[in-house]
Order: C-alpha cells, then sequence, then structure tokens
C-alpha cells in the first residue's frame, strides 16, 4: 500500500526518503496499472520531478517543509493548472492549457505537495459515473467492469487504486462523496464557501465546492486544511478561521447526539448497504455516541429540487464556450458556414464540442428559465431548496451529526444506467440535500457487501463544523472492517 499522506509528508520532513523517490514509486504505479482503469487524462512525470527537486532542496537549505512535503496529489480535471490541459473531460477544451493556477492550486504548491496529474470526470461534472466523459470512462479498482460513480471517478479511483494517497475534486451534487462510497476512499464536500472556487471550471455556481479524497480520514483532514480559507478573488469564499481538522480527528465522540433521518433508510435502499451503515451506527453509539431518530421530510423533492436549479445555472455557465475565445471552434469542411456566419459557429462549436448529457442539461436548464416556466419551475425549486435547508437547521438543534448511507446502492456496472438518465440521478438522492443546503458532508468506508464491494457512510453536520465530522469519521474509521483494505490491480 502507498504510505499515507502524513506518514508521507512526516518521512519526506525527517529525511527518511526524498520526495523525488517518493514521486518516482508514485507515477511508477500510475504506469503499471492506469492502463487498466483510466483514472487520470494527463499525467506530468517531468513536471512532478521538478516540483519535487524543489522540495529536495528546499530541505537541504535546512528550510521548514510545507505540511504536504513530498505528497503526491492528483487533482480533478475541472481544476485549472497553470500551462497544462484542463479540459473537465470536454472536447470543446481538449487543448486548454489555463494561463494561471486556481487557489487550491497556489495552496497546495505553497504546502510542498507534488501534483502528478489529472484525473479523468464527468463532462463538466455532470454525470454520477464518469462514463460521459469524452475521454472514456473511468473503471472501478474493486471490479473493472463496474463504475467509480462519479463525477470525480477518476480522482477516487486513483485514492482507491493507490495510485496516489490524495486528490482534489469537487462535489456540486455528490460529487466526491458518492465515488469515495463506491470506491472504498474517504471523501469530503465542506461547507459551501469553505475554499475557493477560483480556478474552478463551473457547473453550477451555488452548488460547486471543491474537496478532497485520502486513504484516510487523517490524510482529509490535512488536504483540506490546506486548501480552506478566504479568498478576495471568490466573493463566495467565507471570511472564517480553519480548524485544525487533523487535531480534530483525536476528539473524544463520547456524548455526541447522532441522527438518523428515517426518509434514507426507505425503499430503494439495497439490504446490504442499509446493514453496513447501521452496523457502523451501532458501533458509534458502544463508543458513546446517543442515537436519535430525525425527519428531514423534503429529502423526496430534492432530486427535482436539484435539477431544475443546477441545469439552469449550468445553462448560464456554459454559454461562455463558444468557440470565440478560446477552446474548440469548428471550423472545418463539415461545417463550412461556420466560416462566415457567428451564429453558425456558435451552434457547430457547442454541437461538435458538448457531449449528450451536457446537451440534455443545457437544454433543461434553458427551458426552466425561459419565459412562461420561470416562475412555475425554477421559482418554485429556489422555495423548496429552503425548505430542504430548514429541514437540516430543524434537525441540527437536536442532533450533531446526521448518518446515512452515502449511496442506495453500491457500483453499478459500466453502461447499466448510461440510457436511463432518471435512474442515474435517482442514485444522487442521498447526496443531494446536503449540498442544497451548503453543509458539510463526507463520506467514509464501512463495512463492504458479501461480494467485496465498498459501502459509504455519510456523515452530515452543520455549517463550517467540519472539525466535527473529522471527529466522528477518525473514530469511526479506527473500527471500521474497512480500514486499510485496499482492491488488488496488479
Amino acid at each position: 500500500m502507498f504510505p499515507s499522506v502524513i506518514q508521507t509528508a512526516e518521512r519526506v520532513q525527517r529525511g527518511e526518503t526524498t520526495a523525488i523517490a517518493t514521486i518516482e514509486t508514485a507515477l511508477a504505479r500510475i504506469a503499471a496499472i492506469d492502463s487498466k482503469l483510466h483514472a487520470f487524462l494527463y499525467v506530468s512525470p517531468n513536471g512532478a520531478i521538478a516540483q519535487a527537486r524543489l522540495v529536495d532542496a528546499k530541505r537541504a537549505r535546512g528550510e521548514t517543509l510545507g505540511p504536504l512535503a513530498g505528497v503526491p496529489i492528483a487533482i480533478k480535471d475541472a481544476i485549472c493548472t497553470r500551462g497544462e490541459p484542463s479540459t473537465a473531460a470536454s472536447r470543446i477544451l481538449a487543448d486548454y492549457p489555463p494561463p494561471y493556477d486556481a487557489t487550491v492550486i497556489e495552496r497546495l504548491r505553497a504546502a510542498d505537495a507534488i501534483i502528478v496529474g489529472k484525473t479523468n470526470m464527468d463532462e463538466f461534472a455532470m454525470g454520477s459515473s464518469t462514463e460521459n466523459s469524452a475521454f472514456g470512462p473511468t473503471k472501478n479498482p474493486w471490479d473493472p467492469a463496474r463504475t467509480p460513480g462519479g463525477s470525480s471517478g477518476g480522482s477516487a479511483t486513483a485514492v482507491a487504486a493507490q495510485m496516489v494517497p490524495c486528490a482534489l475534486g469537487s462535489d456540486t451534487g455528490g460529487s466526491i462523496r458518492q465515488p469515495a462510497a463506491l470506491t472504498g476512499s474517504v471523501g469530503i464536500k465542506p461547507t459551501y464557501g469553505r475554499v475557493s472556487r477560483y480556478g474552478l471550471i463551473a457547473f453550477a455556481s451555488s452548488l460547486d465546492q471543491i474537496g478532497a479524497f485520502a486513504t484516510d480520514v487523517r490524510g482529509t483532514a490535512r488536504v483540506l486544511s490546506v486548501i480552506a480559507g478566504a479568498d478576495p478573488r471568490d466573493s463566495t469564499a467565507l471570511d472564517k478561521s480553519v480548524d485544525d481538522f487533523e487535531a480534530a480527528c483525536g476528539r473524544s465522540i463520547k456524548g455526541l447526539r447522532l441522527g438518523i433521518p428515517e426518509e434514507y433508510f426507505a425503499d430503494g435502499l439495497d439490504p446490504e448497504v442499509g446493514a453496513s451503515v447501521r452496523a457502523a451506527i451501532g458501533e458509534l453509539e458502544r463508543e458513546g455516541c446517543e442515537i436519535r431518530s430525525v425527519r428531514l421530510p423534503h429529502t423526496a423533492f430534492a432530486v427535482a429540487t436539484y435539477y431544475v436549479l443546477a441545469t439552469a445555472e449550468a445553462s448560464s455557465n456554459l454559454a461562455r464556450f463558444d468557440g470565440v475565445r478560446y477552446g474548440l471552434r469548428a471550423t472545418g469542411e463539415q461545417h463550412a458556414s461556420a466560416r462566415s456566419d457567428l451564429r453558425a459557429m456558435y451552434g457547430a462549436t457547442r454541437d461538435a464540442g458538448f457531449g449528450a448529457e451536457v446537451k440534455r442539461r443545457i437544454l433543461l436548464g434553458t427551458f426552466v428559465l425561459s419565459a412562461g416556466y420561470y416562475d412555475a419551475y425554477y421559482l418554485k425549486a429556489q422555495r423548496v431548496r429552503t425548505l430542504i435547508r430548514r429541514d437540516f437547521e430543524s434537525s441540527f438543534r437536536d442532533v450533531d451529526v446526521i448518518c446515512s448511507p452515502t449511496s442506495p446502492t453500491t457500483a453499478f456496472r459500466l453502461g447499466e444506467r448510461m440510457e436511463d438518465p432518471l435512474s442515474m440521478y435517482l442514485g444522487d438522492i442521498y447526496t443531494l440535500p446536503a449540498s442544497l443546503a451548503g453543509i458539510p458532508a463526507m463520506s467514509v468506508p464501512c463495512a463492504p457487501t458479501a461480494a467485496g464491494l465498498p459501502v459509504g457512510l455519510q456523515l452530515m453536520g452543520r455549517p463550517l463544523e467540519e472539525a466535527t465530522l473529522f471527529a466522528v469519521a477518525a473514530a469511526w474509521e479506527e473500527r471500521s472492517p474497512a480500514c486499510h483494505r485496499a482492491p488488488a490491480v496488479s
């Protein structure tokens, strides 16, 4: 197994190994197995080695190394990295190298982390299986015939398959938590505004949030501590102090009140998934937590609400991809009219550049924002979003953390839901409410199914109380049957 985030950083800091040796190990692992899984869209051996040399030189000069010294990290391809491809897994950005780094990338570099490459995803983060990538699907390391979830499936697979100990993803409606659950990794979506979105290619701006994956809870905590914090370049980034999330992992959980929402244990939940999650909750109760039942009555409306609001925002955000300023421009012989007519060029570019799921969501979003339908759909969805947020506010008066399954099923087979978008959308029923409410939520592995497929326990907390989630997650991880479990990918 690849050493954890903290083990790696501490070994480099103490001089027990070099950053170059660590990165060479990661690059060798990627070269050996990624052809079977397709977690990465782009790997930068030369760039990673150059970064590692800088870290080793810094240590040789006696300078203090950062908290992620020499740690290899993979980056979801929706996050801009200067001078390197940042495609959002779309043909329309296939050759786009941004002229700047996202804020989170700047912070990782300042912490002496080493970026090894960019990971596959559903195009523009629109999907739950990483099958919507223009460059082919990613496969689940536990069973390559199955999906890793999405949209951050490449990042989740890179971590679960031990190619890197940590990765960044983005979560709009579950795109970190669901693939974390389906691949047996740890993933957190922080409070909306906790991490700057500057440099994140936008899908739905009121929902998008950058978060982290890692092989363990403490590693995830350290990465989040590095990337969180205010940013004057993002007006939605909160000007709040960043807790010591890693220290919270050692905090006692005795006396914490855990809420169990009955709506998350209803019809549609795989019995093995439900049993695994209930067993985890039982262990937390034996550790001194108090278990209480809570109600989240508007959960049933979360899918419809999300797919009105998110598609509306997507139709607006994706209007910038028109072939004029950057990215693909349709000018070939098959688009002859596009060479002389601006509107034809827009249409031809977007038709050639966007995949089927992105087109579907643009059309849905344009429809719900159109004259005559705005009040009936978009405005009503905003009102229901408020009701969903109030459900959580009411529950958090009585409990400290809400526990549920992350996904109603284990990883499904590649191609199984591609012809049935509604089935794909309904798979996000347990992750969407926390995104709509803007609260922090994370997934940690619990006991696998009889077939060995991973199952995720979802923990949801009050706004800005990620530290409490880390305390519960770390306490559970010490007892989890899935702790230190890794897929056998040769």
